[in-house]
């Protein structure tokens, strides 16, 4: 397995969520920001319209969060990003499997003026 470095997976972690209206995905990182573990709902299984659910979001957060919890990570940092049906669901599950949650934070960027208009149409 030439090219597969093995990282130490320390106990405190940053978890990214990002919930978007067709997938809910999840990225476990070190405290550095270097990715350790990933997942989504759709690397779970569910095809189409049902990645975008809740109990899909649960079992992606789950599959990943096992992982994580396997390796040693006990303490995360969760980033939520997105307007997503997957965001509450994500949360509770992160709790369910056993990690200390010290902070929650919302980072979906929010324009601030949008973007430029079309022009005007001309008849």
């Amino acid at each position: 397995m030439a090219g597969k470095t093995k990282t130490k997976v320390t106990e405190q972690g940053k978890v990214y969520i990002t919930a978007t209206f067709n997938n809910t995905l999840v990225t476990f990182t070190d405290m550095n920001g270097n990715t350790l573990f990933w997942g989504s709902s759709g690397l779970v299984g569910f095809k189409g319209a049902r990645k975008a659910t809740p109990y899909a979001a649960t079992t992606a957060v789950e599959a990943v969060a096992r992982k994580a919890l396997d390796q040693g990570l006990r303490e995360v940092e969760v980033y939520i990003k997105g307007p997503g049906a997957g965001r509450d669901a994500a949360l509770r599950a992160l709790k369910a499997v056993g990690l200390a949650i010290t902070l929650i934070a919302d980072v979906t960027p929010i324009p601030h003026n949008g973007v430029r208009p079309k022009k005007k149409r001309r008849i």
